[in-house]
């Protein structure tokens, strides 16, 4: 195992523990693909959570901008898929902490608990476990710029763009491992549907 795990090394991790399945699926917002991915299956097990956390930390420390402001950096999630990659890579570089938002209920905008409040200049890496289409840590970084911090960076486990997928622009994007899954917007598009492969509904 290298230091820093390797793609195929990742995704042996997560097709060992059930993480990353391969069939016909539909996705909660109609998407179809011929790939589900769960990294949370594979973070059960402390051995892989470590070792996917560590090589992601040692990709953030690769970078001299944010390995000199580690003892102030902030590791800022959307709950709940990224936090055990939060905690693992703040206990890796010895960041400063680790905090996350949520939604009180679906529908509603992202929000930091109660007397949580960000300091003007506050320097923070957002981290989770997938980014797919990106829309969690879109609006976890415009919470955060509203409130005075300064996003240094995005550090996601797997990176698996769909065709919609936010443009971060030149924000530094670190990952692990990127997966290209076959998308379909709808079933009427669809190639494993014309193939009449099985379907199964998961949530995205």
């Amino acid at each position: 195992m290298h230091l820093i795990p390797k793609d195929n090394e990742v995704v042996s991790v997560l097709r060992e523990t059930g993480a990353l399945r391969v069939g016909h699926f539909e996705y909660s917002n109609g998407m179809h693909a011929n790939e589900y991915l769960q990294v949370p299956l594979a973070m059960r097990y402390y051995q892989y959570q470590r070792m996917l956390s560590v090589g992601l930390s040692r990709l953030l420390r690769a970078n001299p901008e944010i390995r000199a402001i580690i003892p102030q950096l902030s590791i800022v999630a959307p709950a709940t898929g990224g936090l055990p990659v939060a905690y693992g890579i703040c206990e890796a570089l010895r960041a400063k902490q680790v905090y996350w938002a949520e939604r009180e209920h679906n529908g509603e905008p992202l929000r930091f608990r109660q007397y949580l409040e960000q300091h003007p200049g506050e320097k923070v890496v957002l981290v989770d476990d997938i980014l797919r289409t990106g829309n969690k840590l879109t609006e976890l970084k415009s919470l955060l710029e509203s409130r005075g911090a300064e996003v240094m960076g995005l550090a996601v486990i797997i990176y698996q763009p769909t065709p919609t997928t936010y443009d971060f622009g030149s924000l530094p994007l670190y990952y692990l491992a990127k997966l290209d899954a076959s998308y379909y917007f709808d079933g009427g598009h669809c190639d494993l549907c014309k193939r009449g492969l099985p379907l199964e509904h998961v949530w995205i």
